[in-house]
């Protein structure tokens, strides 16, 4: 049987089409494998999109994280009454870290007698918050990975280059992926408020290292903006994006308190979280709140703005007045 006259230019094509495959499917793999690490950190099997993860602009550790943080007495503090700090009572020591520092920084590495705690803020959620490390670890240390899920920043741990989700208080990639966070409850309030309670506290100082002006807000004009700088998975319009809401969380269930409606309470009420009564305490001056369980025990609460929470917890109720 004689073989047809364009047989062997027809497998010359072939051959080509399949190196063109080939290389082609090669390229696919390349890029996909570059798509699944960005700053350096392995996101292969995160608990989180790898397609919604963004960097923030600085790289791993552009950002620098405060590891040797420096205190001064409350004496010694020049802050003004209304200024912004995060409190933190525990472990008998009693510190306060002014937001304008936390705006710089994001993390600070601090130990409270023998426990590894990192006081973290992300300017873009408005969201500080204040953690143990896991109970399977003694030793915790922080930086900023440069990377935004949601527009929250993701931490990474030192010791394994785990990236950790602020909000989500788990650990989404590398060896510690699913880890869970301790949250220490923290008071995002005014200093006058935050002095008036603890006269003996501590302050973080602003001989930090570095040559910044504290003074100067880099966020100032987004915080005023109704605008958001990275995608969010959920929206919600019931309230403005930049909205601030207290968020609670109480066996899994999710409440958020909107600023807007604290200010029409009587300020001290019970309520229910997750089928649990707790106590809110809300402070008008200090625009600040604090909630307690049925023992009186302050829980961990989180003063974000709306979209932020509502971007992690979408089936969150809302306290209505």
């Amino acid at each position: 049987m004689s073989l047809p006259k364009n047989y062997f230019k027809l497998c010359r094509n072939f051959f080509i089409l399949f190196l063109a495959g080939l290389f082609s499917g090669l390229n696919i793999i390349s890029l996909n494998t570059f798509a699944a690490s960005m700053n350096g950190f392995d996101l292969n099997d995160a608990l989180i999109p790898a397609d919604e993860i963004f960097k923030g602009g600085p790289p791993k550790d552009g950002i620098a994280s405060i590891d040797k943080p420096r205190f001064i007495s409350a004496q010694q503090a020049n802050l003004k009454p209304d200024q912004r700090v995060m409190g933190v009572s525990f472990a008998g020591q009693v510190r306060a870290y002014p937001i304008n520092i936390l705006n710089r920084h994001e993390v600070v590495n601090d130990r409270f007698g023998d426990d590894s705690v990192a006081v973290t803020y992300c300017p873009l959620c408005g969201s500080g918050m204040v953690f143990r490390a896991p109970e399977s670890h003694k030793t915790l240390s922080f930086g900023v990975s440069g990377l935004l899920y949601n527009s929250d920043v993701l931490l990474y741990d030192r010791e394994t280059d785990s990236l950790w989700s602020q909000l989500r208080m788990q650990a989404v990639s590398g060896p510690r992926k699913g880890e869970k966070l301790n949250m220490l409850p923290a008071s995002h309030t005014t200093w006058q408020d935050w002095l008036s309670r603890h006269p003996d506290t501590q302050v973080l100082s602003e001989d930090t290292g570095f040559g910044f002006d504290y003074s100067r807000d880099p966020y100032a004009g987004y915080k005023n903006s109704g605008d958001t700088w990275f995608p969010v998975a959920h929206n919600n319009s019931t309230y403005d994006k930049k909205a601030w809401v207290a968020g609670v969380l109480i066996d899994g269930k999710a409440k958020a308190y909107p600023f807007k409606e604290l200010a029409l309470s009587s300020g001290d009420f019970v309520d229910e979280v997750g089928g649990k009564a707790v106590r809110v305490e809300w402070l008008n001056d200090a625009r600040s709140v604090r909630i307690y369980d049925e023992e009186g025990r302050e829980l961990p609460v989180v003063s974000a703005y709306w979209f932020a929470w509502y971007g992690f917890y979408p089936d969150t109720q809302i306290y209505k007045h």
